[in-house]
């Protein structure tokens, strides 16, 4: 059906409309100066794409970091209560990201506070340097989460196996005296039948090791992961929070203290900015003032008059979709015809992505004649362009 009511706000109503639009003159001189890509990104926090855009009030302080000089230390207590606060745990604390959080906690679990453990991290002589994780769970989000593990010194163990891993095949592999901690991924990337993150943990506190959860897009189910009573959770500043490139570290003081300990040592390199600490405090504030259901509503009816239109294009059919590891928005998935002449759906992806502007979707369906768009961070502007180039594409 062709017809509705649409949805589309003004820049009053909207405010990352708003802020494209004030924004729009300084992107199109640095692109002009560079000679960069103008890109439009339905693809959602996507890391080659830059992951997401930052608030005016995020960027405000951004800036005031850059310009001044502060004690990084009291920077990252002011963030670890902050952080605390709004997680609902003992601490937290700030990384440079959380591919960077992964390998210090870890590293934390083997050398904890012991600075001669830490100065000669990666070298893990003496130490427990097994890392446990499920099968499905060594992701790769542009390296392998085992090479993370690996940059502490650890030794990665997959637990079962890719379709599936039971607790009973956890328990088998922690069991190893030599076993540091148990490490778990909580995204839409993880492979095979869900593990019961609470299990896995109890599993893991058991035998007294530690558990990490590495939920890097899934700061919206922040008091899920951390309701499984596991050590640290691991999230991404910079995806949805919108922040500067930055990981949160939430959980336990003991381990927060420890993973804060390795900036003396493999840490130094992956140590969080000035400027990034600040930017995650107040992408936080700005969290903690928004109306999470007006916000999901406003999304909802951002895709349903999306799909209506894309409804009308010759060739697809658009479905509403909902986030696979259960965040709190829904996403657009378009089907190509199976007899349609006109395009496959990996021929319109590198259609859409080959244009001006440059338009990325997601695309780990084309297999199936289906691409994905995600448009929490798609202005109104673009989605009218996104609908332009799909028509014109499929006629």
């Amino acid at each position: 059906m062709c017809s509705g009511v649409s949805t589309r706000l003004s820049p009053t109503t909207n405010p990352l409309l708003a802020r494209s639009l004030c924004c729009y003159v300084v992107w199109v001189e640095i692109r002009d100066k560079y000679n960069l890509t103008s890109i439009i990104n339905a693809r959602g926090t996507f890391t080659p794409l830059g992951v997401s855009r930052s608030s005016k009030a995020v960027c405000d302080a951004v800036a005031a970091a850059l310009s001044d000089y502060f004690v990084v230390d009291e920077l990252q207590a002011v963030a670890g209560q902050k952080i605390a606060q709004w997680a609902g745990t003992d601490a937290g604390a700030v990384s440079h990201c959380v591919a960077a959080a992964i390998t210090t906690s870890i590293a934390a679990a083997m050398a904890g506070n012991c600075n001669e453990k830490i100065a000669a991290l990666p070298d893990t002589t003496g130490m427990r340097c097994r890392v446990v994780l499920p099968a499905g769970h060594a992701v790769n989000y542009g390296h392998p989460i085992e090479q993370a593990i690996r940059l502490a010194g650890a030794k990665p163990i997959r637990a079962g196996s890719d379709e599936r891993c039971s607790i009973e095949e956890i328990e088998q592999e922690i069991a190893h005296p030599d076993t540091s901690c148990l490490l778990l991924v909580s995204s839409r990337l993880a492979r095979g039948e869900p593990v019961d993150l609470r299990a896995a943990v109890d599993a893991a506190h058991s035998r007294g090791i530690p558990a990490i959860i590495d939920g890097a897009a899934q700061d919206m189910r922040i008091g899920e992961l951390v309701s499984t009573k596991v050590d640290i959770v691991l999230v991404s500043a910079q995806k949805y929070l919108a922040a500067p490139t930055a990981g949160l570290i939430i959980g336990k003081q003991s381990l927060v203290d420890a993973v804060r300990a390795q900036d003396k040592g493999i840490g130094r390199g992956m140590k969080a900015s000035k400027e990034a600490i600040l930017g995650v405090l107040a992408a936080l504030e700005q969290r903690d003032q928004r109306d999470g259901l007006s916000w999901s509503n406003e999304q909802e009816s951002k895709v349903i008059d999306f799909v209506q239109r894309a409804n009308c294009i010759n060739g697809i059919q658009a479905r509403i979709l909902d986030d696979p590891t259960g965040l709190p928005f829904v996403r657009a998935g378009l089907k190509i015809d199976a007899d349609s002449p006109r395009k496959t759906a990996i021929e319109l992806v590198r259609a859409l992505k080959s244009g001006k502007p440059s338009i990325w979707v997601m695309d780990d369906k084309v297999d199936d004649d289906e691409i994905g768009l995600e448009l929490v961070q798609v202005t109104n502007g673009e989605i009218e362009v996104v609908l332009d180039r799909l028509t014109e594409l499929l006629a």
